[in-house]
């Protein structure tokens, strides 16, 4: 019993370092070439297993894509057409990407399931029943 809890709680931890590796967002114009702007976002001290933690997770996905899809944290890059469709592709994908049950609940909370599905968010059946 006790080696199955060390395992449970050690998953999310797991599920940080993967997500923690980048958050994807539309390709950007700059002086006629195109470069994708990427910010990391770090689950470190949080509990993605508890709702608090994972919805601080979520508001830094949340964060990390309006930086990329607005001034990228860089000089000179032309700003997107679509910044708007831009921050929900990013969003989406991070979200798609951290595949967590509580982040992709708190996506669900400003989100459809449609919305969800079209960035290809697995969404599970008890999520999208309630």
């Amino acid at each position: 019993m006790y080696s199955k809890t060390a395992i449970t709680r050690a998953w999310p931890g797991l599920g940080a370092a993967i997500v923690a590796c980048t958050l994807f967002a539309d390709s950007v114009a700059a002086k006629d070439q195109e470069f994708t702007v990427a910010d990391r976002v770090s689950a470190q001290g949080l509990d993605l297993g508890q709702p608090a933690g994972a919805n601080e997770f979520y508001s830094r996905l949340k964060h990390a894509a309006v930086v990329v899809c607005t001034h990228g944290n860089r000089v000179g890059l032309a700003p997107v057409a679509d910044p708007k469709a831009c921050y929900e592709k990013a969003l989406g994908g991070a979200v798609r990407f951290a595949n967590l049950k509580l982040v992709t609940q708190a996506y669900l909370q400003t989100h459809t399931l449609q919305e969800a599905a079209a960035f290809g968010i697995d969404v599970p059946v008890q999520v999208a029943a309630k």
